[in-house]
């Protein structure tokens, strides 16, 4: 491919790097090209068109130097004659770190959850060490994804059973929603063809209406923005991603009806402040009457992963409903590379957890590794970790008003658990919006919770058949004298 040129990498990025981390990208892309030739991959192509895609990812998340050109290396050391300590010579011991990391979990087969808990256990000690090697890992498997129809057969549903399980809920999880969203797609038809060939087919014609709509709307806009003199950064359209609309129709609630669904497609306007964010959502509900009950503002109040826009769904031309997503450059940047855009390089040369801009955010990640050591049984820590890690996630007020962050499922005794210990080991009741609910009642999206505590009141055990998070059921069984506590 004659595009694989320097020149070409570096166009998107002219000022973002000094001269210093310019050179360190420029020898880590010399030298893996140098290492790579004469190799294929399944595709034909020259095999450092993985290299450069995997480092053209982590260039367009945000890395830094250093991630970036041990993206352009990770497969050297596996791959080639060059061992990692020639790469230690060349490039230090931190860009040797990562290739080498990154090397040691591309030896990970996964077969089956409860089969190779294990493989799942070193990808988290990776994260917990260097979140830099996941992220050089996810941006490897997306181009892996966007190639696997080059792949033997035999190996594309183990390898997207992978992405689909492991890979596009670690994303989620680091809130980077716009490469789960394209793992599950990539993943989808390998995994659920008939399902993806159906939906395909009948999801069609309504795509098409969508997103000649908001090819209708999108000027629409503009011109109204223009007058009120707000210029926006962008104004662009997205539509639902195909596995995140199967998952949608396949829930109880929805039954199969596309009538249902009502974030099928969006507009979105990035703007330059919070102000200009308020203003366009009155300009916009002067255009189209909103639906009741679904204006959202993550702007006011965030969720706790930090995600921060204002969503309106409106009646459109012709009476079709669309979604208006709202907000600021930095908060879209967060919303679509998640942990990335939080990254801060650290002065000491090895950015770890500690590296990141939200340390507080991002702490459960340090404690993955503790929480790993506290479970010895594979069959628990793959319960705790389908609950704690990868199920869909509510957001619920305290009556102070703060926003705290549960697994989906999750009842009053986990609410109190996550606030103290203290307050879970003497909860006597629960109120919910004002009410009061039996303790093992199921949390809902936005619920305000109050928990009434007395100090006679002891943890029945009784409350371990319901209580949803390892951190309340640790603590339950610590007073109960029947376990030691978990960390996470």
């Amino acid at each position: 491919m004659d595009d694989l040129t320097l020149e070409n990498f570096f166009k998107e990025i002219d000022d973002k790097f000094n001269e210093n981390d310019r050179q360190i990208i420029e020898r880590a892309f010399i030298f893996a090209k140098k290492a790579h030739e004469g190799q294929k991959r399944a595709s034909g192509e020259p095999y450092f068109v993985h290299a450069y895609k995997t480092g053209a990812t982590l260039m367009k998340w945000g890395l830094d130097a250093e991630t970036i050109a041990a993206g352009l290396l990770h497969d050297v050391a596996e791959d080639t004659a060059t061992g990692i300590e020639e790469i230690k010579k060349e490039f230090g011991e931190s860009i040797a770190f990562l290739v080498d990391s990154v090397t040691k979990l591309g030896k990970i087969k996964y077969r089956g959850q409860e089969k190779n808990v294990e493989n799942l256990r070193k990808m988290f000690l990776a994260m917990a060490e260097d979140i830099r090697v996941v992220l050089i890992k996810m941006a490897d498997r997306l181009h892996n994804m966007q190639t696997l129809e080059f792949v033997k057969k035999e190996k594309q549903k183990r390898i997207a059973l992978e992405t689909l399980e492991i890979y596009a809920p670690i994303a989620n999880r680091l809130e980077m929603g716009e490469l789960k969203g394209d793992l599950e797609d990539l993943a989808f038809k390998y995994v659920y063809p008939q399902e993806y060939e159906n939906l395909v087919k009948k999801s069609k014609p309504l795509y098409d209406k969508i997103r000649n709509l908001l090819t209708e709307v999108q000027p629409i806009i503009e011109t109204e923005l223009l007058k009120e003199n707000i210029m926006p950064v962008s104004v662009h359209s997205r539509t639902k991603h195909l596995y995140s609309l199967y998952k949608k129709l396949e829930n109880p609630r929805v039954g199969g009806d596309f009538d249902r669904v009502r974030d099928l497609a969006a507009i979105r306007i990035i703007l330059n402040t919070v102000e200009e964010c308020y203003a366009v959502l009155g300009i916009i509900h002067r255009i189209w009457k909103p639906l009741p009950g679904l204006i959202k503002d993550y702007i006011a109040i965030p969720k706790p992963n930090g995600y921060q826009s204002i969503h309106t769904t409106v009646f459109g031309p012709d009476g079709v409903i669309f979604e208006v997503q709202i907000r600021t450059v930095k908060m879209h940047e967060e919303a679509e590379n998640g942990i990335a855009a939080h990254w801060a390089y650290s002065e000491q040369g090895k950015a770890s957890v500690g590296g990141l801009s939200n340390q507080k955010k991002y702490a459960w990640i340090k404690q993955l590794k503790d929480w790993q050591e506290s479970i010895s049984d594979n069959k628990e820590f793959m319960e705790n970790l389908k609950i704690d890690f990868f199920q869909d996630r509510i957001f619920v007020f305290t009556p102070m008003g703060e926003v705290v962050d549960l697994p989906e499922g999750a009842t009053p005794i986990d609410f109190a658990y996550h606030v103290h210990t203290d307050v879970g080991n003497h909860c006597m009741g629960a109120k919910v919006n004002s009410k009061m609910v039996a303790l093992d009642s199921e949390l809902k999206n936005w619920d305000m919770v109050e928990i009434i505590t007395t100090k006679n009141k002891k943890p029945s055990e009784g409350w371990l058949t319901f209580a949803k998070t390892s951190q309340a059921r640790s603590k339950i069984r610590v007073a109960l004298g029947m376990g030691k506590k978990d960390h996470l």
